[in-house]
């Protein structure tokens, strides 16, 4: 049987300059996560980059959106050198608290 996930997002503002925000408005996270676990499933994002959104899919994959939060903060900062990175961050912020309100973990 396969484990049960939530579909989550999380959402930031970006440079006026940047490419994000003059085609979207917005920078978007999307995360598939095993409800019981945390566990990154899947993640996109509205990078105008495919090798963006590719690069940052391979960051957070696998690791845990609750438990590996200072590692996934660390990895951003220390591999991401796109105009995006501060976004990155507070949509992941945004993300996990959403799921942290979803499952009652606080």
């Amino acid at each position: 049987m396969d484990k049960r996930t939530l579909y989550i997002t999380g959402e930031a503002r970006t440079n006026m300059d940047n490419a994000i925000t003059k085609i979207y408005g917005v920078f978007y996270m999307a995360f598939e996560v095993v409800e019981e676990t945390g566990e990154i499933v899947d993640v996109d994002c509205n990078a105008t980059l495919k090798l963006t959104q590719s690069f940052i899919r391979k960051l957070f994959l696998c690791h845990s959106i609750l438990e590996e939060s200072q590692f996934l903060e660390q990895e951003v900062a220390q591999r991401y050198f796109g105009s995006s990175g501060k976004a990155i961050l507070a949509a992941y912020r945004d993300a996990r608290q959403h799921y942290r309100q979803i499952v009652g973990k606080s």
